[in-house]
């Protein structure tokens, strides 16, 4: 028998081990084969499952004996895996990156955004699982960029939902590039408008208690007639009051600082948002990872040492995230932290019990909340800390994320006809939803990125 060239071997053995580049060429023709499926539906997981992909679309869905594989179809091999629809995370900024300090990173690095950071933000969710994004706050014009080279197939990412700059009364100062103010209800409709036109994907509103009823209304009202959803801030009681009242569609975070609990008329308007079919569910993403978790984080930074989160990132921005989050015991970010954390469980409970939807959303980009893993963290704790049933853990960062950005047709679940965006994981998420930090599999659009 011939010898073979050791550096063949080497190159051979490479070859087999490294991720597939989304620009190779491949067969048209896919199969996952052999994993157990959980298809985003809810019911029982399918067993020795295979998924036929065609192109950019799932073309069939069974099981291994009765679903034949395709001659000359790429088989990938999902056995011992769980197999489900590729994430969503409802609540990213691609623009920040676990950086510490706002008022430094938001003059230092804005011409940095489109071609560095806002891509590397993109690639490091996809790795991670994440199919599908919600990026609620950056300038406009890098949005709508950066969304549309990763939909061209440019640049690696998610497919991204953009909102463009926050809608608010008035800007920080210092963040006008991303936050736009309104002086009056006409002014409004005008900002909301110059965002439908410009082709956004839905509408920021925040700090909504500092603008009159007139203006929330004009802003959730423009947003209605051009089919954009609107996502409103929830820190505050007169944020949801007002919200409610003008027809946010989407609250975000569980705030309401060291509050212990919803006021009970907030909880009243809520109930009666969520008794009225016809308007269709009231979404809320809680966004509540990191402050489980600052204390473990704290005293624990290990992670912070993650190489995952630098990915695409120059060295000098890596050394300059590094610099701000060396001491995470000091950032005023989080000093409140400990106070709110006792109060999440209950406020989370009052929002389910009243019958929102709850959607897997992170706030990633915050400070020491990296792209790479928050997704995994945030479902987590859900299931780990709130005791969120798995599955139903799983549907909010699937099904349901696809049915608010009103995606439900072509992304959400394993069916066919839909885009296939596929992820797959070693063992059993159903059981540990942790598996999750670790996705072996990570296939968007019938392209095979990992």
């Amino acid at each position: 028998m011939p010898r073979i060239p050791l550096i063949v071997l080497l190159l051979a053995v490479t070859a087999a081990v490294m991720p597939s580049s989304p620009t190779a060429q491949s067969p048209r023709i896919k199969a996952l084969v052999g994993g157990t499926l959980i298809d985003g539906f809810g019911g029982a997981p399918i067993r020795n499952s295979v998924v036929i992909i065609d192109g950019e679309r799932i073309r069939e869905v069974g099981q291994a004996g009765t679903l034949p594989v395709p001659a000359g179809a790429e088989i990938i091999s999902t056995e011992g895996m769980s197999v489900l629809p590729g994430l969503w995370d409802m609540h990213v900024h691609l623009m920040i990156n676990g950086h510490a300090d706002y008022e430094h990173w938001d003059k230092t690095y804005p011409a940095q955004f489109e071609p560095v950071i806002m891509p590397a933000s993109a690639k490091q969710l996809l790795l991670a699982g994440v199919t599908s994004a919600r990026d609620l706050g950056a300038p406009l014009e890098a949005s709508i960029s950066v969304r549309d080279r990763i939909n061209a197939g440019k640049i690696p990412g998610p497919t991204l939902y953009v909102s463009g700059p926050f809608i608010q009364k008035k800007p920080y100062p210092g963040t006008e590039l991303f936050r736009w103010g309104v002086a009056d209800p006409g002014d409004a409709r005008a900002k909301v408008k110059k965002l439908a036109d410009a082709g956004v994907d839905c509408i920021k509103l925040i700090d909504q208690d500092q603008m009159t009823a007139d203006e929330v209304a004009a802003v959730v009202d423009e947003a209605h007639k051009h089919g954009l959803m609107v996502v409103g801030h929830s820190h505050r009681p007169e944020e949801i009051r007002r919200g409610l009242a003008a027809g946010v569609d989407n609250f975000e975070h569980t705030g309401l600082s060291s509050a212990p609990e919803y006021p009970e008329d907030v909880m009243l308007a809520i109930r009666e948002r969520t008794a009225n079919m016809s308007r269709g569910p009231l979404f809320w993403t809680p966004t509540i990872e990191g402050l489980f978790n600052y204390e473990y984080l704290r005293d624990n930074p290990e992670q912070l040492d993650d190489p995952a989160w630098q990915l695409g990132l120059t060295p000098e921005i890596v050394a300059d995230i590094r610099k701000s989050i060396a001491h995470p015991d000091r950032l005023p970010y989080f000093q409140l932290t400990a106070i709110r954390r006792p109060t999440l469980a209950r406020k989370f409970k009052q929002l389910s019990d009243a019958g929102v939807v709850m959607l897997v959303g992170t706030d990633s980009g915050i400070p020491m909340k990296f792209h790479s893993s928050s997704t995994w963290r945030e479902l987590d704790a859900w299931v780990n800390i709130l005791g969120v049933p798995p599955m139903q853990a799983i549907r909010g960062a699937t099904y349901w994320p696809s049915v608010a950005m009103k995606a439900d047709k072509d992304v959400g679940t394993i069916t066919p006809g839909k885009y296939a965006d596929i992820i797959a994981v070693k063992g059993d998420v159903l059981r540990h939803i942790a598996l999750l930090q670790r996705v072996d599999v990570v296939v968007r659009r019938g392209v095979r990125h990992k």
